[in-house]
């Protein structure tokens, strides 16, 4: 696409039958990411292990910083960074693309399991922004580790296999759901109606709660865990369906989890491709995004921070100015997700300036609520040399927001970065139905945000 003005650059990407075969061949081994890694813990492992196939080396093994090197770092089963070291001294800066690796979805209480007329449930407590009447009435796997009292890791996914069984959350017959389907959206389900079935067989009728007694039996049989290790458990109910191509045209992709992932994959496939860049090059995944970023495992927290400096003091640079010039010189694309205009409900998009399914990634200068809260308003200045970096690259590309002004809104990680004055904008996919069990992107799209980290990795 040669066309600038940004209102005519809202069309279509059209491609030539060879350019859809790449796009097709592109986003098939997404489909399997997707399935493997339901959960911040399996995308890590799954995003480490590729890095270690291509030929990343822990950190722990580097001895000093070299131009070519290929690095990778894995704190706490959550983040992960992948570094090309690049020719430039690192202090110069470096062009990091971050997304996050965790979603929306239900995760156990510490103390889930009960019994209540004669059934077994499991309590949970949700995890991030959803609707919850979404999580009712669908299959739902269950992954996730257990820690035991002597240390021990026992893994857990169950719901995935086509011979597991699933859990559900029950919802009301329509035939007594009067008073329910009168009250609002946001509290016809409550959250602590969100209580999965795990169980309906008593083991012993003597028992003051032998359907529970049962499940516990079950857990000691097949995991050698007991109940009271699910208090130091990190246990979370996901859909158990697979991700699937959408269309009869097979151009989209539905799956849960794609906000972020979409953004995870597209990057790891863009800095496995990345050689001897002039600027050091990062590919950062983090967690937490969805609630806050918060924790020691979000970027709210000193991850970047802690990461550089690892660099610079393989590269002999220990002092403190150093360290914040390199920061400071940094560039970054927040790799994270806009709302694709959906035709169902037209009333809460500003059709100028939102996202649309197919026609490239998208370029969101600001996000934030309302009046810009809790947004990183990028400088048009990099904005600029993003643009043109796009334009020489052929990425096909489109400006976002994050639907009309007074409706909502919502955040990314844009802010934690641009706090170290790096400078900093949102660049990811357009999705429909976010947050949902099932999100709906475009294979077209996916292949323009890889082909956008890999242009901006290389030759920014």
């Amino acid at each position: 696409m040669d066309k600038t003005d940004q209102l005519e650059r809202n069309s279509w990407t059209v491609l030539l039958p060879e350019e859809l075969e790449v796009v097709q061949n592109f986003t098939q081994p997404y489909l399997n990411f997707l399935n493997q890694g339901k959960t911040e813990r399996e995308a890590i492992e799954y995003i480490y292990q590729t890095a270690r196939n291509h030929g990343f080396m822990p950190i722990e093994e580097c001895q000093q910083l070299k131009a070519g090197q290929k690095i990778v770092i894995k704190e706490k089963g959550k983040i992960c960074a992948l570094v090309v070291v690049g020719k430039d001294p690192i202090e110069n800066g470096i062009n990091i693309v971050a997304s996050h690796i965790d979603s929306p979805r239900l995760d156990l209480k510490v103390r889930p399991l009960y019994e209540e007329d004669g059934l077994a449930l499991l309590k949970t407590h949700y995890y991030g922004g959803i609707k919850k009447y979404q999580w009712l009435a669908i299959p739902l796997a269950i992954h996730g580790v257990v820690v035991k009292k002597d240390g021990q890791i026992v893994n857990i996914v169950v719901g995935e296999k086509p011979e597991d069984p699933v859990l559900t959350i029950s919802d009301l017959l329509p035939h007594l759901a009067k008073e329910q389907m009168e009250k609002k959206m946001s509290e016809a389900i409550s959250g602590e109606g969100l209580n999965a079935l795990a169980g309906s067989i008593p083991l012993d009728k003597d028992e003051k709660n032998p359907v529970k007694t049962y499940i516990v039996k079950i857990l000691k049989d097949q995991y050698d865990i007991e109940e009271e290790d699910l208090t130091s458990a990190e246990l979370e109910l996901v859909p158990a369906f697979q991700a699937r191509e959408v269309g009869l045209d097979r151009s989209m992709i539905g799956a849960y989890g794609q906000d972020d992932r979409v953004s995870a994959y597209a990057s790891l496939r863009a800095i496995l491709e990345v050689k001897d860049p002039n600027k050091t090059a990062m590919c950062l995944f983090a967690d937490k995004e969805e609630i806050g970023s918060v924790g020691n495992t979000g970027l709210h927290s000193l991850v970047i921070e802690n990461i550089v400096i690892e660099l610079m003091n393989l590269a002999g640079k220990n002092n403190y100015l150093d360290i914040r010039r390199c920061l400071g010189r940094s560039c970054a694309l927040s790799a994270d997700v806009n709302a694709a205009v959906d035709p169902n409900y037209p009333d809460v998009f500003e059709k100028r300036n939102c996202s649309y399914l197919t026609r490239g990634v998208v370029l969101t200068k600001f996000t934030g609520s309302r009046g810009k809260a809790e947004s990183s308003d990028a400088n048009p200045e990099f904005l600029g040399k993003i643009r043109r970096l796009f334009e020489e690259e052929k990425v096909s590309w489109q400006v976002g927001e994050l639907g009309k002004v007074d409706i909502g809104g919502g955040g990314t990680v844009a802010q934690y970065m641009a706090y170290y004055g790096m400078e900093v904008v949102d660049c990811g996919v357009a999705v429909m139905g976010m947050h949902s069990p099932f999100e709906i992107v475009s294979k077209v799209d996916v292949y323009m945000s890889y082909k956008a980290y890999r242009a901006f990795m290389q030759s920014f």
